[in-house]
């Protein structure tokens, strides 16, 4: 099962490669603690002397749940990125608000092995079908399939209608976007009569890919693979040929540590994945994600022998991903304050149809009879996604301090 394409650092002993990582460590230590956000953050430490995991992981985490907080207090980047935001290519608004520059290297969020691992090269023809819009999803598989010769399509999300006819016109043979959107677009095509039979591979992100709608994919033809991907160090893991697991991605030192901690855990047990970034230019020190994960043991039957993770086993937190897009537990609060006649408020996420769903359930006071639109409509407007509203009596939601339920079942 051994790939002949893979690029020698995939295939290294993982002691040169840990090696490798830990050496370069202090440098880019260093060059973040020129940044005034890191310094306050990191403290008085010594860069020289964080050469091993175990210094490493004395260093505190960084919550990306706090990171709207530090860009509101210091902009743009929260005193997090050296330079000025002029020394980069694109410069990205992400909901929260997240600022996050893009290098101005070829293939800046190290997207380009992720794509090649789910079959991607020179010549396809990229259907990309995340935003293009202030947020960096776009750019990050943009920037990765261009780097390998592809051919892309900014198709960004929607449009449904105008996304088949530039299927018909340009027969792309490789699609990135959200699981869910991939299938709205074929079942179009299967209703419009459109032949969109050209697309035999995809890339997918931002949402979970069950292996029913792995399955489904496949029946079509298509060799759906996932990628873990955030806005601040670009793509995190990616499937590979194997199924066994997300390779983590080179130059990226990633833990898995208990919640609400900085404290690593055995390989093995579940808990919050950190990531330290080697970007000198933009470097990100024990980035804590707020997802849950798991390293899986042994070297994938691929020939990477980075290590793995299961991938998304949920949330370390309480915001919650809804079809690409963050929902957080300040937006649920935003709705409250809106409407001073709703109490308590639960936002709830299931799956239905094999697409992320979510369903506000709101104590009611009062209110008149257009409340229930009303609150829907703030809803959309306020989490960027459309949902249902369930106006309930007063005392009828657990009084246990959770906005945001996941109850998804993968």
């Amino acid at each position: 099962m051994s790939d002949p394409t893979l690029h020698p650092s995939e295939t290294r002993e993982p002691a040169a490669r840990e090696a490798d990582l830990l050496a370069r460590l202090p440098q880019v230590l260093a060059t973040a603690l020129t940044a005034p956000g890191w310094a306050r953050h990191l403290g008085d430490v010594d860069p020289s002397s964080v050469t091993t995991r175990g210094a490493l992981a004395r260093l505190p985490v960084l919550r990306k749940s706090d990171l709207p907080d530090f860009h509101r207090g210091e902009p743009p980047f929260g005193g997090f990125v050296p330079g000025h935001p002029g020394d980069y290519a694109r410069l990205f608004a992400s909901p929260g608000p997240i600022f996050e520059p893009e290098g101005i290297e070829p293939d800046p969020w190290n997207a380009a092995r992720a794509l090649r691992s789910a079959g991607f090269g020179c010549g396809d023809v990229v259907l990309n079908t995340f935003s293009y819009h202030l947020t960096p999803g776009g750019f990050i598989l943009d920037s990765g399939a261009r780097a390998l010769g592809c051919a892309v399509i900014p198709a960004g999300p929607g449009q449904t209608e105008q996304q088949l006819q530039v299927i018909h016109a340009y027969r792309p043979s490789a699609y990135t976007g959200t699981p869910d959107f991939l299938k709205i677009l074929l079942d179009a095509a299967d209703a419009a009569s459109i032949d969109a039979s050209s697309i035999t591979k995809a890339l997918v992100s931002g949402a979970a890919f069950p292996p029913s709608l792995q399955q489904a994919f496949a029946a079509r033809g298509i060799a759906g693979y996932q990628a873990y991907a955030v806005a601040e160090v670009g793509i995190v893991a990616y499937e590979t040929s194997a199924r066994e697991g997300l390779i983590v991605n080179e130059d990226l030192i990633l833990e898995i540590v208990k919640p609400g901690t900085g404290d690593p855990v055995p390989d093995g047990d579940v808990g919050e994945v950190v990531v330290t970034s080697l970007n000198p230019k933009h470097p990100m020190i024990r980035l804590a994600l707020g997802d849950l994960s798991a390293i899986l043991p042994g070297r994938s039957p691929c020939g990477r022998t980075n290590i793995r993770i299961k991938g998304w086993m949920g949330r370390a937190d309480q915001t919650a991903k809804v079809k690409g897009m963050f929902v957080r537990p300040e937006q649920v609060a935003e709705i409250g304050r809106r409407h001073p006649e709703l109490h308590r408020l639960r936002l709830v996420v299931t799956r239905r149809d094999e697409t992320d769903a979510m369903t506000l359930k709101a104590e009611v006071y009062g209110g008149g009879p257009d409340l229930h639109d009303a609150v829907a409509e703030t809803l959309q407007a306020v989490t960027k996604l459309k949902g249902q509203v369930d106006l309930v009596p007063q005392g009828s939601l657990p009084n246990d301090g959770k906005v945001i339920a996941d109850e998804r079942v993968y």
